[in-house]
């Protein structure tokens, strides 16, 4: 557990005063792209996107930007949890 969870995560996030429309585009291209893009610089620069990308991944979040990642990237880095997951359970047999 890390100092921000004590205190609750989002409150130390740096997305916390803006708009959280920016974190949930339409799409993924086009003009989405572009706000993508603000979003990720936003938390390109946060103390707590480690938190806030292991809650996305823990609760199956599928919408929006969270710890910086797209809802394709978590769906890649849950494949490669799970892979490394199952792994370690070989090597441990």
């Amino acid at each position: 557990m890390t100092e921000y969870a004590a205190v609750g995560w989002r409150a130390a996030g740096a997305c916390a005063s803006i708009d959280p429309d920016l974190f949930f585009p339409i799409s993924m291209t086009g003009k989405a792209a572009e706000q993508i893009a603000r979003a990720r610089r936003v938390c390109a620069g946060c103390r707590v996107r480690r938190e806030c990308l292991d809650f996305a991944l823990d609760t199956g979040e599928t919408e929006g930007i969270w710890g910086g990642t797209t809802p394709d990237e978590r769906i890649q880095v849950r494949r490669q949890r799970n892979e490394r997951r199952r792994v370690r359970e070989i090597e441990a047999a």
